[in-house]
């Protein structure tokens, strides 16, 4: 069992990286080591190869390094959109070459050659529409419309102009540096798509992520039905169960050696089941997070931007708190006489900073349903938004 335990522990320390890797930065992980993790594969382990190269090739090796760098994450280039063409096609391919020969078989049948293409046609489909579409660019044409049609908060969003496009700056926009353009209702920039997520195709960015989540929680379900065919149509259960009888002959005794020689008759198909399962776990983390933007009418820019004014208004507050408390101290010394309190009720005091409560007021917020054909259906998009453009000019 030496193996199987070596695959397990490889298999958890693969889910580990991958977790800290991509969802590190998630508020859940604050304070955890998944965000020490992810800050050392992003930021710790870079800086000490940097001056690895530095110190052992020189300073012009490093600002080779450097030009890399800044191609790979500081400029549009599609190098994860091919990352994400070979992944795709790479696990297809062998789930076609590992898994098709058994199908039809006991459980499955044969449609399910053609449904799991067109999955995978749909998934890249999905994937094309958000890489090349117009995440909502706004530009001199269209700016008054999006101011209109997002108005300023004055709390994260006050009217300022864009330093770079100087144009206005609509509430909820925001100046993409990788882009070189502001983004109506921007979310984030998404290197897989080597684009903008903004008002425009963000419906189409959900639809990449809840139908990639389908696409490996059927390909999990499917290999899983290939492998517990195998065991019905050879009859494994039978023969252990004969081979062991009187001694292990429950089917929870004989797991132990059924998973023993699933690993060593259908490795390959263990292996891409356990792949498709861990991933498709991250896209529904990944997707639950972003539909939860979505009914709160909230973007992934604003999440940070309302917890650094969240943070700056408890400061302002707390230092207005202790600030009321010090004058009433001070007053209390100077006051000539003070009734006698309780030791045991000054202790259990509720101290005036604890009343600290800061309320996140989302104008944008207007209802479920509002909120969420917002998504399905852009300003934009709509009627009116063309209308009104058709008018300011």
């Amino acid at each position: 069992m030496g193996v199987e335990w070596l695959l397990v522990c490889h298999g958890l320390v693969t889910a580990v990286v991958v977790v800290s890797f991509l969802c590190g930065r998630w508020p859940i992980f604050e304070g955890t080591f998944i965000q020490r993790i992810h800050h050392f594969l992003t930021f710790g382990a870079y800086d000490y190869f940097l001056r690895f190269v530095g110190a052992v090739f020189g300073h012009k090796c490093m600002d080779a390094v450097l030009s890399v760098e800044y191609y790979c994450c500081d400029r549009p280039n599609p190098l994860l959109q091919i990352v994400y063409i070979v992944i795709i096609s790479v696990t297809y391919y062998f789930v076609a070459k590992s898994c098709f020969a058994y199908i039809p078989g006991y459980y499955l049948s044969g449609i399910h050659r053609y449904t799991s293409l067109l999955a995978v046609a749909v998934g890249i489909l999905l994937f094309l529409l958000t890489s090349f579409s117009d995440p909502g660019t706004v530009n001199a044409e269209n700016v008054s419309n999006y101011i209109s049609a997002y108005p300023y908060d004055n709390i994260i969003y006050s009217e300022k102009e864009c330093s770079t496009c100087k144009i206005p700056k609509p509430a909820r926009s925001k100046h993409c540096s990788i882009c070189d353009r502001c983004v109506a209702r921007f979310d984030h920039h998404c290197g897989w798509m080597n684009n903008c997520i903004g008002e425009k195709n963000t419906r189409y960015f959900m639809a990449f992520l809840l139908w990639h989540f389908l696409i490996c929680l059927y390909g999990t379900v499917a290999i899983g039905l290939v492998l517990a065919g195998r065991l019905r149509e050879l009859r494994v259960v039978d023969i252990l169960t004969a081979v062991y009888y009187g001694i292990e002959n429950s089917f929870l005794d004989l797991a132990p050696n059924i998973v023993q020689w699933l690993l060593g008759s259908y490795n390959t198909q263990i292996l891409l089941m356990v792949f498709l399962a861990i991933i498709g776990m991250l896209l529904a983390g990944f997707f639950g997070y972003h539909a939860k933007l979505c009914i709160t009418n909230t973007t992934t820019n604003e999440t940070f931007k309302w917890q650094d004014y969240i943070e700056w208004q408890r400061k302002l507050r707390e230092a207005k708190v202790s600030a009321e408390a010090l004058k009433q101290s001070i007053d209390g010394i100077r006051s000539e006489k003070q009734p006698s309190s309780s030791k045991w009720r000054a202790f259990f005091k509720k101290s005036p900073l604890e009343d600290v409560v800061i309320v996140k007021n989302n104008v944008y917020d207007k209802g479920f349903f509002h909120n969420i054909l917002e998504v399905i259906s852009p300003f934009s998009a709509r009627w009116s938004f063309t209308q009104n453009k058709l008018k300011s000019r």
